[in-house]
C-alpha cells in the first residue's frame, strides 16, 4: 500500500493512491474520509472501487488530474486517491453519554459545511476549551479530519468526541426530541448576551461564506448573533464559535 507522508503533503493526512491500494484500504474497514476520482475515469477497476465505496457510505468526489497530482506529490495515482481519518469518530449518543458521565447539561457544536480545515480545527479547539461534550460534522461539504485539522486544533481532536453524520438536519431533530435547544449563529439573530443558555445547548455554525444552510437553519430554535461595532459585518466563524460557546458554558448551571 503506497502512503505518502512527506512534510509537504497538501492535506497532511494519510493519503492512499493507486487503484489496488485504495481497493484494499476499503476492504480493511478503516475510516475513510473521502475518495477522489479523476473526472471522466469510470472504466475497469475504478467502477468497482466507486461501487464498493458507495456501498460503505464513503464519500466519492470527482476532481481534476491537477488535484490528484497535488495529493500524490507526483507519484503515479492511476486516477484515484483516498484520504484516511487520523482520529476515531464516535456516535451522537456517545456525546450525550459524555454529558451524563460528567453530570452536566449537554453542550454540543454542530458544523454545517465548514470547509476550511484550519477553521474546523480552531472550532474543535474552542469546543474542548469551553468544556463542550462533542462536535458533530457532516459527511458531505465539510472539511474532513486531516492532520491539518489536528494541528489547527492543537491536539484537541484527541480530547473531545467527534461524530460524523450523513444528515445534520435529521440529527438536530433527534437532539430536539431529547430536550436540547438548538441555537444557530447568525448575523440576524438576538444578541448572544441577552439569550438564556441555561439548558442543554447545541450551537450550529455555518459555512465561511454562505452561512448555515436553509434546511438546517429551519431546524434551529433560535438565532443568536455577536454585535459588531466596527467596520466589518462579521467575525471569522471559528472566533464567533469560541465567543458564543464560552458564554453558553458560563450560563449553564
Amino acid at each position: 500500500m503506497i502512503r505518502d507522508k512527506r512534510a509537504n503533503q497538501p492535506e497532511n493526512s494519510d493519503v492512499t493512491i493507486g487503484r489496488n491500494p485504495v481497493m484494499e484500504l476499503i476492504k480493511t474497514g478503516k475510516e475513510i474520509e473521502k475518495i477522489y476520482v479523476q473526472r471522466g475515469e469510470r472504466e475497469g477497476s475504478i467502477t468497482k472501487i466507486v461501487a464498493m465505496a458507495r456501498n460503505k457510505g464513503i464519500v466519492v468526489e470527482e476532481t481534476d488530474k491537477k488535484r490528484l497530482d497535488y495529493l500524490s506529490n507526483g507519484i503515479p495515482h492511476q486516477g484515484i486517491a483516498a484520504l484516511s481519518c487520523p482520529v476515531e469518530y464516535c456516535s451522537v449518543e456517545d456525546i450525550l453519554e459524555e454529558a451524563k458521565i460528567r453530570n452536566e447539561k449537554p453542550l454540543i457544536v454542530v458544523c454545517d459545511e465548514i470547509e476550511d480545515p484550519h477553521n474546523l480545527g480552531a472550532i474543535i479547539r474552542s469546543a474542548d476549551g469551553a468544556g463542550a461534550h462533542g462536535v458533530i460534522i457532516g459527511k458531505r461539504r465539510n472539511a474532513p479530519i486531516t492532520q491539518t485539522v489536528v494541528k489547527s486544533s492543537a491536539g484537541a481532536v484527541s480530547y473531545i468526541k467527534i461524530a460524523k453524520v450523513s444528515n445534520i438536519a435529521s440529527v438536530l431533530d433527534e437532539l430536539k426530541e431529547k430536550g436540547l435547544w438548538i441555537f444557530a449563529a447568525d448575523m440576524t439573530g438576538t444578541d448572544y448576551k441577552k439569550v438564556n443558555f441555561d439548558c442543554g445547548c447545541v450551537l450550529v455554525v455555518g459555512n465561511e461564506g454562505s452561512g448555515i444552510s436553509r434546511l438546517v437553519k429551519d431546524k434551529c430554535d433560535e438565532l443568536v448573533s455577536i454585535p459588531m461595532r466596527g467596520g466589518v459585518e462579521s467575525l471569522n466563524v471559528s472566533v464567533a464559535t469560541a465567543i458564543i460557546l464560552y458564554e453558553m458554558s458560563s450560563k449553564q448551571k
